[in-house]
């Protein structure tokens, strides 16, 4: 139905029309520029308030906020905005856009000789850049405001140009309820960026903002729809789009309810949000891609384990320590699950998943070999009786097999020679801290879990071991200060332990060998643990329930690991790790040194007349400081070693080094600054080891 005006609103609606034309002019003309130079600067929209958003690595959109008025207002440009669109919406609204000041006096005319010779509006003469004046400036309809228009569309067209009036408009631009811009009501009404709208949805977000509570689609679809068609049916001449282009676009389905806004990485946008909160866009080094298709299979797996379990994930990339993905719940809005809690920050127990830095500091200090012996037997220190998981024993096995099986009694062995203390400490060096209860202090329990530790810390040391022992802090916005790699481990320790990890047999899903992990299950079926990696990057699995409880059969093994493999197949083919560094020796248990074939830790009987070995220079704990010639090589660093039963061996950092005459000091050549561990042992299997800091 046509709308008519009555005869006062007609003659009202004229006058004003004409009344504009003659004011263009006399603008054009600088016949009233007192009046311009009362009104001041133009507003250019640089002050209105708009909605937070937080990106990904590639500026793709995660989660969007309100206001603080509660109206979505998300920025948007030229650049953001399917060309389809920009066509339908100049063809309609402003044909002469590209051409004019920021006012059209044709447009006005034409307008007005419609509104006179059909009595009822045909087509608004207001540009593209008067609209967003009026936007800016909302103001009661009357000829100062329209002379209002007029003026600051032209002081905008003049300090901002043609792309960022039409920016100002894509942003402001209402769509009906808390709705501004393209971008919100793209993704409210057909969830979905605005970079590729088909031509009935572009024609529909055109026809929106005429009238955008009359038309809004979640509440009058059928008028959305007619103003959608009469759009069409605007453009339809205009030569742009083809007959048969436009009669698809009318059939096309008009939507009937508004989507939820997107809600990706939601735990790692309020931690964004919260630290800065006066900042427009928060640029995250999370991966949407990875990122939507981890939250996909956590909620696939927990609603498969149970409506009580949960599933968190944090992925590193190696080389940066970037922060690609974190799933800090299946779903945010799930109140059973504590959907609101971000599970990678809560403190859990790890199970065995910290045997693999045990066996480091072990094969970092020389005293162990992954050909090593070990046994793995009941055995008791002091009150401390650790069992396998199993309850049973394998005998004499090698290192490699005892961390693949995961044997507790060889762990916790090993534990005892590089000192419980020790791995606390070298842990919370590199951002991995173990909780302790208080007043608690490190013992042999905690080879076994009995402390806490963060999915994410834990995901973070993991992915030192793939680095080769050196641990690259992980952060999470781009703008985050990165500090400098600490040494975990030795490169060949960390190689070491990387190897066996390959080589751990993998869940029912996962194929051998192409990827590096360790599972974890914490005393009483409570936490279950998958971390792994590969060349490029980590990815750790909890899985649980938000408030601790027990669950009867939770095993690392059988509820994380595959998750941990599914999560590989979904993010990328697998990149291998990196190759042997300098120092790693391949040999059988034969084929080792007397010293590394058989572990103990057996001490010199008392009363026995061999002297105890000793290294007695560098003492444990020595800055020195390295020297060097003109060409830049340093000078040998001397080690002073005393007592033990021949042949001796010296390992640095692992790597044996050759031994000639035990008698006297031996030198090794150092690798740069940093700290270097030097082992020594005999051939009863005694052993020393120090920590120096070369400088």
């Amino acid at each position: 139905m046509t709308r008519r005006l009555r005869p006062s609103r007609l003659r009202r609606a004229l006058l004003y029309s004409g009344l504009g034309v003659l004011f263009a002019g006399a603008i054009a003309g600088g016949a009233v520029s007192g009046f311009v130079e009362t009104l001041g600067p133009a507003p250019l929209g640089d002050q209105v308030e708009m909605s937070p958003i937080v990106v990904d690595r590639e500026g793709r959109l995660l989660r969007p906020y309100t206001t603080k008025a509660g109206r979505w207002r998300l920025p948007a440009t030229v650049a953001d905005v399917d060309p389809r669109f920009l066509d339908v919406l100049l063809a309609y609204e402003d044909k002469r856009f590209y051409a004019h000041p920021g006012v059209d006096p044709l447009a006005m005319l034409r307008a007005a000789e419609q509104l006179a010779t059909q009595g009822h509006i045909v087509s608004g003469g207001s540009t593209l850049t008067m609209q967003v004046a009026r936007l800016l400036e909302p103001r009661p309809r009357s000829f100062e405001a329209k002379a209002r228009q007029i003026v600051r569309a032209i002081q905008m067209e003049r300090k901002l140009g043609k792309q960022q009036v039409l920016s100002r408009y894509l942003t402001l631009a209402p769509y009906g309820g808390n709705l501004e811009g393209i971008r919100a009501a793209s993704l409210a009404y057909f969830g979905k960026e605005p970079r590729r709208l088909s031509l009935g949805e572009s024609a529909l977000l055109v026809a929106l903002p005429q009238s955008p509570e009359e038309r809004r689609p979640d509440r009058s679809p059928k008028a959305a729809q007619a103003a959608r068609d009469r759009v069409l049916d605007r453009i339809a001449g205009s030569g742009v789009f083809s007959n048969a282009e436009i009669a698809r676009a009318r059939l096309e389905p008009v939507p009937h309810a508004r989507k939820p806004m997107p809600i990706l990485a939601p735990h790692a946008a309020d931690d964004a949000v919260a630290a800065a909160p006066e900042t427009r866009i928060h640029r995250l080094t999370i991966d949407k891609r990875m990122q939507a298709r981890l939250e996909q299979l956590a909620k696939e797996r927990a609603d498969r384990l149970g409506p009580d379990i949960s599933v968190a994930m944090v992925a590193l990339d190696n080389a940066t320590g970037a922060v690609l993905a974190r799933v800090g719940t299946p779903d945010y809005f799930d109140k059973r699950r504590a959907g609101q809690v971000d599970l990678t920050r809560a403190v859990r127990s790890p199970g065995s998943a910290l045997k693999p830095f045990i066996y480091g500091l072990g094969f970092e200090d020389g005293a162990i070999h992954p050909a090593t012996l070990i046994k793995d037997k009941p055995v008791r220190f002091g009150a401390y009786a650790p069992e396998n998981f199993d309850m049973s024993y394998q005998g004499t096995v090698s290192i490699r097999r005892a961390l693949q099986l995961s044997l507790n009694v060889p762990a916790i062995a090993v534990l005892d020679a590089v000192g419980p203390e020790r791995l606390v400490a070298r842990l919370g060096e590199v951002g991995t801290p173990l909780e302790l209860p208080p007043h608690e202090k490190p013992g042999l329990a905690l080879g076994l879990g009995g402390v806490g530790v963060t999915l994410s810390a834990l995901t973070q040391g993991y992915s030192g071991i793939a680095r080769q022992g050196s641990v690259m802090a992980s952060y999470e916005r781009q703008d985050q200060p990165v500090p400098a790699p600490k040494r975990l481990i030795s490169p060949v320790a960390a190689w070491y332990v990387a190897d066996i990890l390959r080589g751990a047999p993998p869940p029912e899903n996962g194929l051998p060998g192409r990827i590096a992990f360790k599972t974890g299950t914490s005393y009483g079926y409570r936490d279950a643990w998958s971390i792994g990696f590969d060349g490029a990057r980590t990815i750790g699995v909890w899985v649980g329930r938000p408030d601790g409880a027990p669950v009867p059969g939770l095993v690392g093994r059988l509820s994380a690991a595959p998750i941990l493999f599914d999560a590989f197949a979904r993010t990328g083919p697998v990149t291998p790790l990196p190759p042997a560094p300098d120092g790693v020796l391949t040999a059988s248990t034969a084929e080792l040194p007397r010293p590394l074939q058989r572990f103990t830790t057996d001490p010199v009987t008392a009363g026995s007349t061999e002297q105890a070995l000793r290294i007695l220079f560098p003492p444990n704990g020595a800055s020195l400081e390295l020297s060097g010639d003109l060409n830049g090589a340093l000078d040998p660093v001397p080690v002073k070693i005393s007592g033990g039963t021949p042949p001796l061996t010296v390992l640095v950092n692992g790597a044996p080094i050759d031994l000639r005459r035990p008698s006297q000091a031996v030198f090794f050549a150092p690798d740069g600054p940093g700290f270097t561990r030097v082992t020594v042992t005999d051939a009863a299997g005694h052993a020393d080891s120090v920590l120096v800091r070369l400088q």
